[in-house]
């Protein structure tokens, strides 16, 4: 019951409120390092493996 307790405390005390503020920053920064991700790195490292496959199978 001593971790009920704390919570009660915890919650009571406004943390909660700071708590879904970094939940939401968390999940925007999740995001935004996902779309450079997909937009900015991958596109390149794709195109850098095509063309090492490309010239792995002319040079065999």
């Amino acid at each position: 019951m001593k971790l009920v307790d704390e919570f009660k405390t915890f919650a009571l005390k406004g943390n909660v409120a700071d708590m879904a503020v970094g939940i939401i920053i968390g999940a925007a920064f999740g995001k935004i390092v996902s779309s450079v991700v997909s937009d900015i790195i991958m596109p390149p490292s794709v195109c850098l493996s095509v063309v090492l496959i490309l010239l792995n199978l002319k040079l065999s």
